[in-house]
C-alpha cells in the first residue's frame, strides 16, 4: 500500500501490467449511510484497530510491535501525531530517525496494517501538553484550542507542513490512510469555539482534499462540543455494560453510518502515587465481543503502550496536579517490553469469530537480562556543573521569570538569589498563589534545605545569614494534557517570599543537562566513594558490559527517591521510586551496547541517595508498588486534605 511514486522509463515499460492491478483511482474508504457500515473498494468493512505511538517505541523496534498487531488480527492501527515532537522550535521541523512518520506509515504498510491517522493539533495522549509545543506560551495570553488568531496562524503553519507528508499515503492516493481525525476530544475542552473546528476542518479539505474520510472522537459527555457537520462523529468507551446505550448517543449525531468506538479502553494510565492501573481480561474480552455483535468497528486505546521517554509524560489535573510515569504499559494487550499477554490470546480468539487472522505463532517473550547490583560513584553536585550546564551564562531579573519566558521548554531551570539579611530563626519560605510549577529543590549555600511541590507541599523553614547564596531548582514535572486546562506555566510563577520579605534579584539558569550528561560528564576525572551520603540534586554514573546478546532489562534503583536516568546519553526517563508505583524502567536492548563493550549509566538524584548507592537490572518489571499510598496527601502538612475518587481522563 505504499503511495504513488512518479512513472518513469521502467515503470511505463510495465504499464500494461500494471493495469491487471488494483489502481489508486480505483481505492475508496467511504460511509455507506444506506446500510450502516463501511466500504472499502466498495465492499463491506469493519476494521478492528489497535493504537500504537511511534514516539513511544524506538525506531528499531516498530516493525516487531506492528508485527505482533497485524498477529493479532487486527487490520489498522491508529495513532497521534504530536506537534511537539516535530517542531521543537517556531518554524524548525523534525522528522528524522524515531520522529520519522513517513517511515513508520511505510513500516505500517509492511505489515499489511490501515491507518487511522490523528494529527491533532491537540492530541491529549498523556503526552506534555497534550502534544501542543510549549512555544506557544511565550505570548502568555494565548487562548489555545480556540479561534485566536495567534494560535490558528501556529497550526496553520504546522498543517502546512504536515498534511502535505501525509497526502500521498491517503489511500485513495494508493497509500494506507484511511480516515482522519480532527482534534481530539474537543468535546471535553471548555472553549466550545465551534469556529475554531470550522477552521480545522477547512484547513484539512484544503490541503487534502475532499475524498478523505474525515472524524471526531469524544467521550459520551463531550459529543455536543465536538461534534461538528461534515466530519463524521464517533464515540469512546471502555468495557461497560450498557454498550447499547452509549452507541445510541452517538446515533443522535450521526443516526446512519457505522457504529464506531475510536477509544476502546483495554487498560489506563498511571499517575505517580497512585495504584498501577488493570482492566480484567473478561471485562476487556467481553466488552469487544459485545461490539463486534453490533457490526461495530472498533479501535483498541492501547493496543502496546510504550514509554515515557525522557521528559514528554503529560499530567492531569483533578483537584490536584497527577503528572503520569515514565511507563505507559497501560495494561494493554502487548507489554512495554513488547511481549503477548495473555489479554492479546484472549482478544485474538475473540477476533478470530468474526474475521479471518493471519496465520501462524505470535512471536516468543523477547530474551531478558539480569544484571548487578552495580555501585554507583559520584560525579558531583548539580551546582558544581552550572558553567557546563548553562554555559550561556544566566538570566538576571529583579522577579523570577517562567520556563516559557527564557524560552526553556522542558527538563529543568535554577533560579538563585542572595538573602538580603541574616535570618537568625527558622522563617518561612513560601511562593503565593501555589506558584510553584512543579517541584522545587531548595538549597542554601549548596546546603539542601528540602521540596516544595505544586498543591501538596507550600512552604520551608530556612535560615541563613546576609549574602548566603539561596539556588531553587525547578522542575517541570510535564504539562497538562487533557481536559479544560489552563495554559500550564512552569517555574517559580511568583516571587517567593522568606517570612514577609519579597525576594527579588534573581539569577535564571535554563539548565541543557542532557548535553552534559552526553557531552561532559564522561570527560570528567575518575570518580571515588564520597566519604558522606549526599543530599539534593547530585550526579551519579557507572559503566558495565554485557553478557553475550543481553536482552531488554528493566532498571531497579532501590533506596533512591526520585531523579532522572539517562543510559549511553539516551534520557530513559524520570525514576520516583520513594512515590510509585512504577519501580523499574524499561531499558529496550538496542539502547545498550554489545558484549565487550562499555555502558554507561547517570542518575540526577534531586533529594536523596541511598547509604549503598546501588542499582539493578532485573528480568520482569515492577509497576505496582505504591510504597506510600497516602504520600501524595502526607507531604502537605500545611494543607492537610483526605484522599478523594480518582476520575478517569480521557485522551
Amino acid at each position: 500500500m505504499a503511495p504513488k511514486k512518479p512513472l518513469g522509463l521502467p515503470s511505463l515499460l510495465l504499464l500494461p501490467l500494471t493495469l491487471l492491478l488494483p489502481q489508486a483511482d480505483s481505492r475508496s474508504f467511504v460511509v455507506d449511510r444506506d446500510h450502516d457500515r463501511f466500504l472499502l473498494d466498495g465492499a463491506p468493512f469493519r476494521y478492528v484497530s489497535g493504537s500504537l505511538h511511534y514516539f513511544r517505541v524506538p525506531r528499531v523496534l516498530w516493525a516487531d510491535r506492528l508485527f505482533k498487531m497485524r498477529m493479532s488480527g487486527l487490520n489498522a492501527i491508529q495513532f497521534y501525531v504530536p506537534w511537539n515532537y516535530h517542531e521543537p522550535e517556531p518554524g524548525v521541523y523534525n522528522f528524522n530517525g524515531s520522529r520519522d512518520l513517513i517511515a513508520f506509515l511505510n513500516e505500517a504498510s509492511l505489515a499489511n496494517l490501515l491507518v487511522i491517522l490523528r494529527p491533532g493539533p491537540y492530541i491529549c495522549a498523556e503526552w506534555e501538553m497534550g502534544g501542543l509545543p510549549a512555544w506557544l506560551l511565550r505570548k502568555p495570553n494565548i487562548r489555545l484550542r480556540t479561534s485566536d488568531p495567534d494560535f490558528l496562524a501556529a497550526v496553520d503553519s504546522w498543517f502546512k507542513v504536515l498534511l502535505p507528508k501525509i497526502y500521498p499515503w491517503l489511500y485513495h492516493n494508493g497509500g494506507n490512510i484511511i480516515s482522519i481525525q480532527v482534534e481530539n476530544e474537543y468535546g471535553s475542552y471548555r472553549a466550545c469555539d465551534f469556529s475554531y473546528m470550522r477552521h480545522l476542518a477547512g484547513l484539512f479539505r484544503a490541503l487534502l482534499g475532499e475524498k478523505i474520510l474525515l472524524f471526531t472522537t469524544d467521550g459520551p459527555e463531550g459529543l455536543k462540543c465536538g461534534s461538528l457537520n461534515g466530519l463524521y462523529t464517533t464515540i469512546d468507551f471502555g468495557p461497560a455494560e450498557n454498550m447499547t446505550q452509549l452507541f445510541a448517543l452517538q446515533r443522535l449525531y450521526e443516526p446512519h453510518g457505522p457504529l464506531v468506538n475510536s477509544e476502546y479502553y483495554t487498560g489506563w494510565l498511571d499517575y505517580w502515587g497512585q495504584n498501577h492501573s488493570t482492566r480484567s481480561v473478561r471485562a476487556v474480552t467481553v466488552g469487544l465481543e459485545n461490539m463486534l455483535k453490533l457490526g461495530a468497528s472498533v479501535n483498541m486505546y492501547m493496543f502496546h503502550g510504550g514509554t515515557n521517554f525522557g521528559y514528554w509524560n503529560g499530567a492531569d489535573e483533578k483537584g490536584r496536579f497527577l503528572p503520569i510515569t515514565t511507563s505507559y504499559d497501560y495494561d494493554a494487550p502487548i507489554s512495554e517490553a513488547g511481549d503477548a499477554t495473555p489479554k492479546l490470546f484472549a482478544l485474538r480468539n475473540v477476533i478470530s469469530q468474526f474475521q479471518e487472522i493471519p496465520l501462524g505463532p505470535l512471536p516468543p517473550p523477547s530474551p531478558k537480562m539480569m544484571l548487578g547490583p552495580l555501585t554507583l560513584y559520584l560525579d558531583g553536585y548539580l551546582l558544581d556543573f552550572l558553567h557546563f550546564l548553562c554555559p550561556q551564562g544566566p538570566i538576571y531579573s529583579m522577579l523570577p521569570m517562567t520556563f516559557e519566558a527564557v524560552k526553556q521548554d522542558l527538563g529543568f531551570m535554577l533560579y538563585r538569589t542572595h538573602l538580603s539579611h541574616t535570618v537568625f530563626e527558622p522563617t518561612q519560605f513560601w511562593v503565593p498563589n501555589n506558584g510553584v510549577h512543579d517541584r522545587a529543590y531548595v538549597m542554601v549555600d549548596g546546603v539542601f534545605q528540602g521540596v516544595l511541590e505544586r498543591n501538596t507541599k507550600h512552604k520551608l523553614f530556612l535560615t541563613g545569614k546576609m549574602g548566603a547564596k539561596l539556588d531553587v531548582l525547578l522542575e517541570n514535572m510535564g504539562r497538562l494534557s487533557f481536559g479544560s486546562n489552563n495554559s500550564d506555566f512552569k517555574g517559580l510563577l511568583e516571587a517567593p517570599l522568606l517570612g514577609q520579605t519579597i525576594l527579588t534579584q534573581w539569577l535564571m539558569f535554563p539548565l541543557k543537562i542532557d548535553k552534559l550528561v552526553k557531552w561532559w560528564l564522561p570527560l570528567q576525572l575518575p570518580k571515588s566513594l564520597h566519604p558522606q551520603t549526599p543530599s539534593g540534586p547530585t550526579f551519579y554514573s557507572t559503566t558495565f558490559s554485557i553478557l553475550d546478546s543481553g536482552g531488554d532489562t528493566f532498571l531497579f534503583l532501590p533506596g533512591w527517591t526520585k531523579g532522572q536516568v539517562w543510559i549511553n546519553g539516551f534520557n530513559l526517563g524520570r525514576y520516583w521510586t520513594k512515590r510509585g508505583p512504577q519501580q523499574t524502567l524499561y531499558v529496550p536492548r538496542p539502547l545498550l551496547f554489545p558484549s565487550g563493550a562499555l555502558n554507561k549509566i547517570t542518575l540526577l538524584e534531586l533529594e536523596n541517595v541511598p547509604p549503598e548507592p546501588q542499582i539493578q537490572f532485573l528480568d520482569s518489571p515492577i509497576l505496582n508498588s505504591t510504597l506510600h499510598k497516602t504520600y501524595i496527601y502526607s507531604l502537605s502538612d500545611d494543607t492537610p486534605s483526605a484522599p478523594q475518587p480518582m476520575e478517569l481522563s480521557g485522551h
